[in-house]
C-alpha cells in the first residue's frame, strides 16, 4: 500500500518563535542577513562563490521578475530570477540590461568621435538614454579619451546640429581623471573633492576603461547592501526549463547571468536530472538550482544530480492551485523542516553544503524568519514582489483601491502571454494557477527595508546575529487556532475600522 506520513503537514502560520536570551551585543546593528546561494565545500574551508546580503529572491514569474525588478532587488542585496516563459532572445536581453545598468564602474556604450556632429550625438543620446558621452579618437568604448560631452553642453534648437562635437565638449586638458586600479571608494572621493558629475578612468596609455558617476555614488549610499559581481555589475538570475536549456543557457551566460534555476512545480524528475548533468557537463562553471521538492528523497535526488541549490514547495503559493487540481503538495513548514534535515545530513556525509530555498507559503513577514529558523537559507517570493512599483504588471483601480495584476505561471494567462509555448499536448493542459490582483504597496525599497527590519529584530529576540546562528539556537513552538486568534488585535474596536458618519 502507499506510504502514509503519520504526522500531518503544517504551514508557517501554525508556528511561532520562542524568545531566547538576547545578549548585550545582540542588537539590530550587528545582525547580518548574508546567506549562501550555491553549493560549496564547506568542510574544506571553501568560500561560497555566490552569496546574498538579504535572504530574499523574486519568483520566476511573468508578473514578478523582469529586468526592472531585478535591478531594484539587487540594490537591496537580493536576487531576481527573470522569468523564462518567453523567447530566449527576450530573456537574454533582460539579463543583459541588468548587467549593463550601472554599478560603480560603467563601461560606456555611446562613445563618439570628436569630428562627428551634434546631430549624431543627439541620435546616440536618444537611442540609449545616456546623457553623458565620452569622446574618443576612434569612437570606440575603450578608445583614447579626448573629452567628455553632456546634453547640458549645448542647446538643441539654438546650436547648429551640423557643428562638430569637438567645439562643445570638455577637452581632455580640463577633465578630472583617474588611473587604472583606483577603487570605487577612491573614485567617489575624487568626484566629491573636485565637484564633478563624472570621473573617467583611463589606462597608462590614455585609453578609456570606465566612467564613475556622482549619481551612482549617491545610490550606493542609499543602498549599502547592493549585490555586485567582480566587475561591479548587479547580480541577476534567470529561470530555465527542461526543454530548450541547451539553447537557452548559452544565451543567458553570454548575457552575463550569474545563477539560473530549473523552474517547475515538481523537480523530483528524470528531466531535471538530465538537464543538470547536461548543463554542468557543457558549462561546468554555470550555477543552476533545481526543484521544487517537498521531502528528503526529492532533495537527495537533486543534490546527487548536481543542483547548486534546491527549491522547496509545491502548491503553497497564493496563486497556485496544484493541490486543488492534482492533490499534490505538502505544507510549507513541514516540507522546509524535512528538507533542511536532509541538507544537513548530506553536508555531514559529503562536506558539501547545498543551500535550500523555501519557495511559496510566505503570507506575513514573520514567515520569512520562521522559514530561516527552520533551515532555509533564503526564500523565494512572488505575491510579495508583485505588489510593488517595480514589478512589470499594470497598476489599476478596482473597487476604489489601487491594485496590481498578478497571475501564476500555471494559469491560462501565462500560457497565452506573448504567445510563448510553454509545452504540453494541445487540449490536455489544465490550469495550476489563477489570474488575480494584489493590493498595491508602493516601492520595493521601502517595503524590503521594513520586512528585513522585522526579520532582524526577531532574530535579536531569539539571540542570533546571523542566519546560521538562528538555525542553531532558535526555539519554535506549534500553536493552536486559539493562539492564532490571540496573536492579533482582539476584543477591542480598532479606531481606523470605525467609519465616520
Amino acid at each position: 500500500m502507499a506510504y502514509i506520513f503519520e504526522e500531518p503537514s503544517h504551514t508557517f502560520d501554525e508556528y511561532l518563535l520562542v524568545p531566547g536570551y538576547t545578549g548585550p551585543d545582540c542588537i539590530p546593528a550587528n545582525v547580518s542577513l548574508q546567506t549562501p546561494v550555491v553549493r560549496y565545500n564547506k568542510k574544506a574551508g571553501e568560500k561560497c562563490p555566490l552569496t546574498m546580503n538579504i535572504p530574499m529572491t523574486s519568483a520566476v514569474m511573468q508578473a514578478v521578475s523582469d529586468d526592472k525588478l531585478a535591478v531594484a532587488l539587487a540594490k537591496e542585496g537580493g536576487i531576481s530570477f527573470i522569468f523564462g516563459s518567453q523567447t530566449i532572445e527576450n530573456q537574454a536581453a533582460m539579463v543583459a540590461r541588468v548587467k549593463d545598468y550601472k554599478a560603480g564602474f560603467v563601461t560606456s556604450d555611446t562613445n563618439i568621435r570628436p569630428e562627428q556632429t551634434l546631430g549624431e550625438l543627439v541620435e546616440a543620446i536618444n537611442a540609449t538614454g545616456h546623457s553623458t558621452v565620452a569622446v574618443t579618437e576612434d569612437g570606440e568604448p575603450n578608445g583614447k579619451l579626448v573629452g567628455i560631452i553632456t546634453e547640458r553642453d549645448f542647446r538643441v534648437g539654438h546650436c547648429e546640429m551640423s557643428e562638430k562635437v569637438s567645439k562643445y565638449m570638455t577637452p581632455l586638458s580640463s577633465l578630472v581623471m583617474a588611473k587604472e586600479g583606483i577603487t570605487l571608494d577612491e573614485a567617489n572621493d575624487l568626484i566629491w573633492e573636485h565637484k564633478v558629475n563624472q570621473l573617467p578612468v583611463v589606462d597608462n596609455k590614455g585609453n578609456l576603461l570606465y566612467m564613475v558617476f556622482r549619481k551612482d555614488a549617491a545610490s550606493h549610499e542609499e543602498h549599502p547592501l547592493e549585490l555586485l559581481d567582480s566587475k561591479k555589475r548587479y547580480i541577476v538570475g534567470a529561470g530555465i526549463n527542461t526543454r530548450d536549456y541547451m539553447d537557452r543557457v548559452p544565451a543567458l551566460l553570454k548575457a552575463g547571468v550569474d545563477v539560473m534555476t530549473l523552474d517547475s512545480s515538481e523537480g523530483f524528475t528524470e528531466w531535471q536530472r538530465r538537464a543538470l548533468q547536461d548543463i554542468h557537463g557543457k558549462w561546468p562553471n554555470a550555477k543552476v538550482g533545481a526543484g521544487n521538492v517537498v521531502d528528503a528523497d526529492g532533495f537527495n535526488f537533486l543534490a546527487d544530480a548536481g543542483a547548486d541549490f534546491v527549491k522547496i514547495g509545491i502548491g503553497g503559493g497564493s496563486i497556485c492551485i496544484t493541490r486543488e487540481q492534482k492533490g499534490i503538495g505538502r505544507g510549507q513548514a513541514t516540507a522546509t523542516i524535512e528538507v533542511a534535515k536532509a541538507r544537513d545530513a548530506y553536508y555531514e556525509k559529503t562536506g558539501i553544503y547545498i543551500p535550500i530555498c523555501s519557495d511559496g507559503g510566505i503570507v506575513h513577514d514573520h514567515h520569512i524568519t520562521l522559514a530561516l529558523a527552520m533551515g532555509a537559507d533564503f526564500v523565494m517570493l512572488g505575491r510579495y514582489f508583485a505588489r510593488f512599483d517595480e514589478s512589470p504588471t499594470n497598476k489599476l483601480i478596482v473597487n476604489g483601491n489601487y491594485v496590481k495584476e498578478y497571475w501564476g505561471e500555471g494559469s491560462n494567462r501565462a500560457r497565452n502571454w506573448q504567445r510563448y509555448d510553454l509545452g504540453g499536448k494541445k487540449g490536455m493542459a489544465f490550469e495550476e494557477g489563477v489570474d488575480s490582483y494584489v493590493p498595491y504597496a508602493g516601492s520595493l525599497h521601502d517595503n524590503v527595508n521594513l520586512t528585513t527590519s522585522k526579520v532582524i529584530h526577531a532574530m535579536c529576540n531569539c539571540g542570533a546575529v546571523t542566519i546560521p546562528e538562528l538555525q542553531k539556537i532558535a526555539k519554535i513552538t506549534r500553536i493552536s487556532s486559539a493562539s492564532i486568534r490571540e496573536g492579533g488585535a482582539h476584543d477591542v474596536i480598532v479606531k481606523n475600522s470605525i467609519k465616520a458618519n
